[in-house]
């Protein structure tokens, strides 16, 4: 399935939460919780709730070092 992003008037890429949680291979319910404790920013389009891709993955995605 293809994820939708649009970009807003500010240029934020948003995409759904479903959407985004699908791309990451977390829960919607983790993405709420993230959004909730502040970890990642939540954006309200009037009813909805949209989040930017590019800053899920500078906030949520970290590289493990290799112990060698």
């Amino acid at each position: 399935m293809a994820v939708q992003i649009r970009p807003d008037k500010r240029g934020l890429r948003l995409a759904s939460l479903a959407d985004a949680a699908e791309q990451l291979g977390i829960s919607v319910k983790t993405l709420r919780r993230r959004i909730s404790d502040g970890t990642v920013r939540g954006y309200r389009v009037g009813r909805l709730i949209r989040v930017d891709p590019d800053e899920l993955r500078e906030r949520l995605v970290s590289e493990i070092p290799s112990a060698k």
